[in-house]
């Protein structure tokens, strides 16, 4: 569950799209929930570093070119701790890519082995 520190209203608001890719001779996955695909995608701590850091954080499946819902699709944002003496790295924005940063350093953001491309969207789930 994100955290709920919007007193200060939300900011840096992001939506992703991620899709599988294909390799032409295997059947993409389709996903029946959200749980399903962000489980696909995403290790239990990169899950977990979403949840803690973001204040806003939604998720959608979206169907491909075949109408298949085989994409996740994510829009997150994120509130502020209110501290004026808050450093800023120590706010929400900045633990979200200090420890996706480590994860990603460390090869566990997203599931090993399974290919995925994260594409930037205007379209926001909220």
């Amino acid at each position: 569950m994100p955290n709920s520190d919007n007193a200060y209203g939300t900011h840096n608001k992001q939506t992703k799209i991620i899709s599988q890719i294909s390799d032409g001779s295997t059947a993409l996955t389709v996903f029946a929930n959200t749980d399903a695909a962000k489980a696909h995608f995403f290790t239990a701590d990169a899950l977990t570093v979403m949840d803690e850091t973001c204040t806003v954080l939604e998720w959608a499946l979206q169907a491909d070119g075949n109408g298949q819902n085989t994409q996740l699709k994510t829009t997150f944002a994120f509130g502020t701790k209110g501290n004026s003496d808050i450093a800023e790295a120590d706010d929400w924005a900045a633990q979200y890519n200090t420890r996706k940063t480590a994860l990603i350093n460390a090869g566990n953001w997203t599931k090993a082995g399974v290919g995925g491309s994260f594409a930037d969207s205007d379209d926001h789930l909220v």
